[in-house]
């Protein structure tokens, strides 16, 4: 009974500790604890040119003599809101005259602007970009970043992350140690072979990498300080960069079969010896070594791959919005039929996570999994997926429709779109196909014979001249009930009489950073399929029955934040109940779990671990 009473006692005071530690003193996960001051080891110019340190004329006078500033910048000291207010003003002013000629769109204009913040003042880059996500996410994310990681070599001006390449083999687990952070939290790697719709774009690539951790910064509240952006360069096979001679990869074709696969396993390796708890999200890499590399490391290391996975969860969540914009609850999910344009690694992870979510619903068993299967209709560049499909892709395989059953659907192997569109009557016609205007008038025509009272059309390849239709397509041809979801932003379109046609962007961004922040700290071994999905689920259940019955299935990035929390918790949450939680930094597995138990209180560990652009004290300390 004493041995009750003891842990009973024990039990108490350590949800005390907890409360004190979560509200009385939130938590800052930052190198700069909260408002306690940063030790830094320079000072006049070099902290100056720092941007991590760089407060330009927020230093206050106090600082300028601590730090040999005095007479190093104007005398007037200005308040962060006044800094923001006259970049603002000097964005509007430079956007035009930032261009290179006519031809130069506004949109890289901006993103030059805002490189240029970035470079010289890193605190006050995320507080503008954070204050502005609506506006600057397409800028420093989908659909510009696709034009950034195009003209790279001409953009690039000052070195950001880290570019590990062939020539490196046998020298990574020392190149690891050249990273000036003892801490690195996230990491996204690419390898650039397939950049958003636009293909090989060799070490350009890189842009992506640090776009998706600007957001993962903005976002999730990821310290800027703790994350690395990654290019591994194993060559190109895109000709005019292998004959440009401003190019600034290795210009050889690239490495295939073992030899690459060693590259990426050292790659991986280091880094995990390096940083043991840092997340890795692979990005951008073709077909051919998605689904290899994700299988190959995701029950060893915690990594996930953005565009299977991260746009599967997004698809999903958009797919039981669809469901519930019909008035029908979520749970019938599994009666839809989805014509799915589109083969790639998206498309197969978007399948393969519809699947899964259908078979939950149909009871979680091998049964209801097999079944599940005959709720999709897969066209790729060949046409309609058949058993009779010659070299068929392993991970297509699956979702092959057998002979005799499309036979009796008036369908064959190699059946062109629009005939199955026509002869199936999908509820959902789902593209990440990166042909942009694959949904032709024709297409969109069959579609209205829709056995739906309201089908939805998911136009979800980037960047936006990829897009399978433009939305006033949509709604001009299909009928103004339809459901339109985008990959990359588009405005909403005026049907006239004061009705509107709401185009929703499926933007990965509403997920990547949730369950990059989850696992962080959740202090998950690894990221699992039931943490995905219940992030996935968070985001469906996000919106109001009014809003979706408008037709609005995702929320405004806006509300970025607030959804990234939400979707946190619930992966926290997911990952306690599979037992996968080890708990993060000074807390514990058993402390995560006792945080699980309250929602109000797992809500608070979440938003108290963001991180939040104010300017520190800083005060110099001799090394």
């Amino acid at each position: 009974m004493s041995s009750f009473f003891n842990q009973t006692r024990a039990a108490t005071a350590l949800i005390r500790r907890l409360n004190r530690s979560l509200i009385a003193r939130p938590r800052c996960f930052t190198t700069a604890e909260g408002h306690r001051p940063t030790l830094v080891h320079k000072r006049s110019l070099d902290i100056l040119h720092d941007p991590w340190f760089n407060k330009g004329t927020a230093f206050s006078m106090t600082e300028r003599d601590r730090l040999d500033l005095r007479g190093l910048l104007p005398p007037n000291i200005m308040s962060t809101e006044q800094q923001i207010e006259r970049f603002m003003v000097d964005l509007k002013r430079l956007e035009v005259q930032a261009r290179d000629g006519p031809s130069d769109p506004n949109a890289l204009a901006k993103w030059r602007i805002l490189n240029r913040l970035h470079d010289r003042n890193e605190t006050m880059y995320y507080k503008v970009l954070i204050a502005n996500i609506e506006e600057y996410a397409p800028i420093v994310y989908t659909p510009t970043v696709g034009l950034v990681c195009q003209n790279y070599s001409g953009l690039f001006r000052r070195p950001r992350g880290m570019y590990f390449s062939a020539e490196d083999r046998g020298e990574m687990m020392s190149m690891v140690y050249n990273w000036p952070s003892d801490q690195v939290d996230m990491i996204v790697v690419t390898d650039g072979s397939r950049i958003l719709g636009l293909g090989d774009l060799g070490v350009q690539g890189i842009g992506i990498a640090i776009g998706k951790l600007d957001l993962y910064v903005a976002a999730a509240g990821i310290n800027p300080q703790r994350v690395l952006p990654v290019m591994i360069d194993v060559g190109t096979n895109n000709e005019k960069l292998l004959k440009d001679p401003l190019y600034l990869g290795l210009q050889q074709h690239r490495l295939d079969g073992d030899e690459y696969i060693a590259v990426i396993d050292e790659f991986m390796e280091a880094v995990f010896t390096r940083w043991p708890h840092v997340i890795v999200q692979f990005e951008d890499f073709q077909s051919k070594w998605a689904f290899k590399l994700l299988q190959r490391y995701r029950n060893t290391y915690r990594m996930f791959n953005d565009d299977v996975q991260g746009t599967a969860g997004v698809a999903i969540a958009g797919l039981l919005g669809a469901v519930r914009a019909q008035g029908r609850p979520m749970i019938d999910f599994p009666k839809q039929k989805i014509v799915v344009a589109g083969a790639g690694s998206a498309g197969i992870g978007v399948l393969n996570a519809a699947r899964k979510t259908m078979a939950r619903m149909l009871g979680n068993n091998e049964t209801a999994f097999d079944s599940a299967k005959s709720q999709f209709w897969v066209v790729d560049a060949n046409g309609l997926i058949t058993e009779e499909r010659e070299n068929i892709d392993p991970e297509a395989l699956p979702f092959a429709r057998k002979i005799k059953e499309a036979g009796r659907q008036g369908l064959r192997e190699g059946a062109s779109l629009v005939e199955v569109v026509q002869q199936v009557k999908p509820d959902v016609l789902l593209g990440l196909s990166a042909v942009g205007g694959l949904f032709s008038k024709e297409v969109l025509e069959a579609l209205k014979a829709s056995t739906s009272t309201r089908p939805a059309i998911f136009a979800m390849s980037n960047p936006t001249k990829n897009a399978e239709c433009m939305p006033e397509e949509a709604f001009s041809v299909v009928g103004d009930n339809i459901i339109f979801a985008s990959g990359s932003p588009f405005r909403d379109v005026d049907l006239g009489n004061g009705h509107v046609g709401h185009c929703n962007q499926g933007n990965n961004m509403y997920l990547f950073p949730g369950i990059g922040l989850g696992t962080l700290l959740s202090g998950s071994r690894i990221i699992s399929d039931g943490m995905l999905q219940a992030a996935a689920e968070r985001l469906a259940a996000y919106m109001s029955e009014e809003e979706v019955l408008k037709g609005i299935i995702y929320p405004p990035i806006s509300k970025i934040r607030d959804i990234t929390r939400e979707v946190a918790a619930a992966v926290v949450k997911e990952a306690v109940e599979e037992d996968l939680a080890e708990g993060y930094r000074d807390i514990d597995a058993r402390e995560v779990k006792i945080i699980c138990q309250s929602q109000e209180k797992l809500f608070e560990y979440v938003q108290n671990s963001m991180w939040n652009p104010e300017y520190p004290t800083l005060v110099y300390k001799k090394d």
